[in-house]
């Protein structure tokens, strides 16, 4: 078939006359009737029914009237192409994308590329609506999209993430909200909203994350939505509205005063911004995997915009043959380099609200002890955030699953273990010796209790994370000056283990009264029944007490060499029936610790949510801010064989824990979840 042949066709199905369509052609009517027989020839089968004087298309002419002007435009691109190739040019590069990135983070972009590829010509189309973006890269109108909102869910476009996006709250520098440093949308449902309209990519960022929570746009007082930013901005500044936008709008506004950001805790991660195309380009330019074709010479602009907004090296090479080819377009998202970086996972353009009434209802209790700061990162952080919420699995098996999250906070582990045995806790976030007691049976006759250790989630090399505290006034200068006194302690504790192991070191144990803290401890000492000697404590409540000045510490050194660390345990019914969302609670706590690790903010929001001094949550638990040397803990994941058989055994010589040594650590152990939520990222 030649593309003649297809030019005449087209021009007599449009006309159905082979008079007028020669007239158009400037042919005579014989030969365009020679042209459209040597073409049903060759295609086997009639275009057209003669009825008389008049004409028609057969179904197979329809599909060539409806497919055939692509080919035409096909034809006629790839000849303007090839004589800009010939004069020594590379074409013209589209790129489409929403208004927020064609006036924030395109330009620099572009700019950039110019300088390296001047012969290349740039074309800059807006879309107001994603869906229109998604079909202009679908039917090749453009060649390149970007967005922050995922494409995923259709088989013909290929997507990697080139970087990330965030989203907050923006307010007029003069509105009441203009000076706090963090919100949350719960505390804002009475104030008044300015949204854009649907399709917009921060409109359904918020609606997808409120589905998530449990909000809706009806919770909140008065929503005003306008069609332009110009509107938005009106809203913001004269009527002093809350808006939601990505860090791409306002910026001039920002710079001048005008507007301020304010983090929202919802959106406390960035999300992917993604570069799109149609794959049939990504496998014509050798990105899936594949050489590349004979004829992607004219698609090198594409090439070489894909390698600078990755990093690829080899960028600066103007038109070598031999340039770095950067990573599939096909390949898995977790093999970029720039995806160590724990994000939002973007929702795609298309949000399908999940019905209310699902098949299925997953209820989840989660034991925490958020005031034991090492701890706050797989629990409280998470709480206050909503990570839980956004990672926890909604497709496939999971589509329509409704899930029930309770949070149980608790000054100590023990409570935790107790729930944990009584299948009324799912998931439990203990110190060493807790998290050995969960794995441990009760006494020799009893079957092991039914946890799974997933992940480690802070640790001390020195185990200086538990100490003895004695008063000031006190004449106790060493732990051999604790034998025949009483010493309070929070039973089925780290701190518990600390002092036992301690004590049995120095061969003591028996000459020790050890009592519960739970009505003896220093705050009330003074209300204390039984006189004690010393208190017990894990951190940071021994570090709060000296901090106040009335204790001291006891201990100087670690009497046995052993870490103190802390972890996570899930239900084994949990780790078998629901694998997914122990993925999806281990990401979350990835997620965390990164957000605590990089927020300048964390540790004074840590401080604020549990009440206590920011020095004291500073030292606990390092963060971004903190001196290394100076911190008790560090944040810990990786599970350590070596130091959870260290416990035990130095345990096991302990009368009454010889249990612990029945514990299987190659079936309690189940690294592969953690596994699976850092190959996520």
């Amino acid at each position: 078939m030649e593309i003649y042949q297809l030019k005449v066709f087209l021009e007599v199905a449009r006309c159905l006359s082979f008079t007028e369509a020669a007239d158009t052609l400037n042919l005579t009517q014989p030969a365009v009737s020679a042209k459209i027989k040597c073409l049903e020839s060759e295609l086997e089968t009639p275009l057209f029914r003669r009825l008389g004087r008049r004409i028609e298309l057969t179904q197979a002419g329809e599909y060539l009237l409806e497919e055939g002007p692509g080919l035409v435009d096909l034809e006629g691109r790839l000849v303007a192409e090839i004589e800009e190739i010939k004069q020594g040019k590379f074409s013209t590069l589209k790129i489409g994308c929403m208004p927020d990135m064609l006036s924030n983070w395109l330009p620099s972009v572009l700019y950039k590329y110019r300088r390296v590829y001047p012969d290349v010509q740039t074309k800059c189309v807006q879309f107001d609506a994603i869906e229109s973006l998604y079909r202009a890269i679908k039917t090749g109108e453009v060649d390149i999209g970007i967005s922050d909102l995922s494409f995923s869910t259709f088989d013909e476009i290929s997507e990697v993430a080139i970087g990330s996006v965030h989203y907050s709250l923006v307010v007029s520098t003069s509105h009441q909200l203009a000076q706090r440093p963090w919100l949350s949308l719960k505390e804002l449902t009475d104030q008044a909203w300015v949204l854009p309209p649907e399709g917009v990519p921060g409109r359904i960022m918020l609606q997808k994350r409120m589905q998530e929570l449990g909000l809706n746009l009806t919770n909140f007082a008065h929503v005003e939505i306008v069609d332009a930013a110009s509107l938005m901005r009106t809203y913001l500044l004269q009527g002093h509205y809350l808006g939601f936008v990505s860090d791409f709008e306002f910026q001039m506004e920002c710079e001048a005063g005008l507007l301020r950001r304010i983090p929202l805790e919802e959106f406390a991660l960035g999300t992917p911004l993604f570069l799109m195309m149609a794959k049939r380009l990504g496998r014509a330019l050798g990105l899936a995997g594949q050489p590349a074709g004979r004829n992607s010479l004219g698609l090198e602009p594409i090439r070489q915009f894909v390698a600078m907004v990755q990093g690829q090296p080899g960028v600066n090479q103007r038109h070598s043959q031999g340039a770095t080819i950067p990573k599939p377009l096909d390949a898995p998202l977790a093999a970029s380099a720039n995806q160590t970086v724990p994000r939002f996972q973007a929702p795609n353009f298309l949000v399908r609200c999940s019905s209310t009434n699902g098949t299925e209802t997953i209820n989840l209790t989660i034991g925490t002890q958020n005031r034991t700061i090492q701890t706050v990162t797989a629990g409280l952080i998470i709480q206050r955030l909503g990570l839980l919420e956004h990672f926890l699995p909604r497709e496939g098996r999971y589509s329509g699953v409704q899930y029930r999250l309770q949070w149980a906070d608790y000054s100590s582990g023990a409570p935790i273990v107790a729930g944990l045995k009584a299948q009324q806790i799912d998931i439990g976030v203990l110190g060493d010796y807790p998290l050995l007691l969960s794995a441990a049976p009760q006494d020799s006759t009893a079957l092991a209790a039914g946890t799974r250790l997933i992940s480690f989630v802070a640790s001390n090399l020195d185990g200086t994370g538990n100490d003895i505290i004695v008063p000031q006034h006190s004449t106790l200068d060493c732990i051999d000056d604790l034998a025949g006194r009483v010493i309070a302690v929070p039973f089925g504790s780290a701190a518990h283990s600390m002092v036992m192991r301690s004590l049995h070191h120095r061969h003591i144990l028996d000459a020790v009264t050890l009592t519960s803290s739970d009505s003896a401890g220093p705050q009330r000492s003074g209300r204390s029944s039984a006189p004690v000697d010393g208190y017990a404590y894990f951190a940071p409540f021994h570090e709060i007490a000296k901090h106040k000045g009335q204790f001291r510490r006891l201990l100087h050194e670690n009497l046995d060499g052993l870490p103190t660390f802390h972890g996570v345990v899930i239900r084994d019914v949990l780790a078998e029936q629901y694998p997914e969302i122990a993925v999806a609670y281990l990401r979350s706590l990835l997620a965390a610790q990164y957000w605590y690790a990089t927020q300048p903010m964390a540790t004074t929001l840590v401080s604020r949510w549990v009440n206590m001094d920011a020095a004291i949550v500073t030292k606990t638990l390092r963060a971004s801010t903190s001196d290394r040397a100076d911190v008790v803990y560090l944040p810990e994941t990786q599970l350590r064989t070596d130091w959870l058989q260290a416990h035990i055994d130095q345990l096991g010589q302990i009368a009454g824990q010889e249990h612990l040594g029945q514990i299987n650590l190659d079936r309690w152990m189940q690294p592969e979840f953690l596994e699976r939520a850092i190959a996520s990222i």
